[in-house]
């Protein structure tokens, strides 16, 4: 059975919340959420208690990775966030994959930000 685009969407929502109904970020801990689309992938950390976010990265905003196979590209990603988090007293951060598996680009994420030196 083919889904269609709603459902698929309604889906992703689902899993979503589900990860984040145990995923909680903090002004300590806070949180580091992953955004991919077939071309680019985003990174944030969020503080929850205050609903904002503190740091962002993304693919689109560096030159020197593009060229590279998609992990890669988004383990530098990862290392890049785990840079600016650093640069605003961040050393710990919760991971939030959101819908997508642990897996491929999302784990180079993870992977990267603890090459740096960020505790997830």
């Amino acid at each position: 059975m083919a889904y269609t685009t709603k459902q698929k969407k309604l889906h992703q929502t689902i899993r979503a919340r589900r990860v984040r109904a145990r995923v909680k970020g903090t002004t300590e801990r806070p949180r580091l959420t992953v955004k991919r689309s077939l071309k680019h992938i985003y990174v944030q950390v969020i503080d929850d208690t205050l609903r904002k976010t503190i740091v962002s990265a993304s693919d689109k905003d560096f030159s020197q990775i593009k060229g590279k196979l998609p992990t890669e590209i988004a383990r530098e990603v990862g290392k890049i966030i785990a840079e600016r988090a650093k640069s605003f007293g961040i050393q710990s951060v919760v991971f939030d994959r959101g819908p997508y598996l642990y897996h491929g680009r999302v784990a180079a994420i993870a992977e990267g930000a603890r090459e740096a030196g960020l505790t997830i």
